[in-house]
Formats: structure tokens, sequence, C-alpha cells
């Protein structure tokens, strides 16, 4: 079990915090969930609330209890809530691998906040968690997500297409994969 007890451990670096989703991120979560700049990239409506924020949160942490999501808040300089990653789901039997996503505040973009909780996140999934493979869908425009990944050591997979569909109609993905490789 990865979330013992419904608990979400916190994961420490030197530039961010991981800290587990609560209710009272709900306000700071909605400025990032819902920024043109971040939600251009996300599968979802745009949230028209902090309320919104706070449903979702509660969902996400009923399918952490579940076991079918792990999902952090960023903390960065100050403590400030500045995004969001987690594992959107994983599969161990037969497969070992996860699926991750990211948002960043686009003040924060660029200073290495992401690539830190990226890191920190992959070492939880790799060491904790067991996984082999981890894998990550990109828009095929958001050219600054695949660089962070690439950056990261991903490999990219190819192209799917029509993958997944959205109010704006079936979108097309890119998908990147990192391998745990051996020392791990």
């Amino acid at each position: 079990m990865y979330v013992s007890g419904g608990v979400i451990p916190d994961l420490p670096g030197k530039k961010v915090e991981l800290r587990a989703l609560e209710a009272g991120h709900a306000a700071a979560l909605y400025s990032v969930w819902s920024h043109p700049q971040v939600n251009r990239w996300l599968a979802a409506p745009p949230l028209s609330s902090p309320q919104e924020a706070e449903q979702l949160i509660a969902v996400l942490l009923q399918m952490s209890r579940q076991e079918e999501s792990l999902r952090w808040s960023i903390l960065g300089p100050e403590g400030y809530i500045i995004g969001s990653c987690g594992y959107n789901s994983w599969q161990l039997q037969g497969a070992y691998r996860g699926e991750i996503g990211c948002e960043l505040q686009p003040d924060y973009w660029g200073l290495g906040y992401m690539r830190e909780a990226l890191e920190l996140m992959l070492d939880y999934g790799f060491t904790v968690m067991g996984l082999n493979r981890i894998e990550a869908f990109c828009h095929p425009d958001n050219i600054r997500a695949q660089r962070l990944f690439q950056s990261l050591g991903f490999q990219r997979e190819g192209l799917l297409r029509e993958y997944r569909h959205t109010d704006a109609g079936f979108q097309d993905v890119v998908l990147y994969a990192l391998l745990r490789g051996p020392g791990l």
C-alpha cells in the first residue's frame, strides 16, 4: 500500500516540498488549474470556482485512499502552493508502470521547481512503489513540457492519434516514458 492508512507522504526537496492535497489547498490550486496558460494543456474543462477545486481535491483524495491515484501539492518559495503533480494511475501486477501528470503556476515556469518536484515524485515511484516504467502524455504543442520530460531522461515513444476527447474534440498526445534503469 503506497498511501499508508490514507496518509500520502510529504516529499521534501531543496526548492520545493511535495505535500498531500487537502481541502485548504483549494483556492491556491484553483488559481493554478484555472489559469489560461495552464488549463489550455489540461484535458478537462476549466474550473469555475475554488469550491469546484475543493470538490476535485475530495475526489482525488478518495482515489488515493483506494490506491487509484496519488497527488501532491507543490510548495515553493515561502511555502506557497505553486502547482500539483502526481500519479494519475498505476498498475503493478504484470506491468509495474504508472502515468504522471503535473501543473505549475506560470510565474514559476523555467525556474527548476517542476523539475525538482518531478525528480522527487519519480524517485518515490521507482524506489517505494516499485514501478519499472513511468509514462507522461503531452499535448503535441506543449513544447515546454516535452523539453522538461526529455531533460529528465524520458524518451519520446510516439504520437497517439486522437487519444483523448475534450470539449474541443479528439486530441492527439505525445507519449514519453522513463524506465527504472539499473541501480534503482
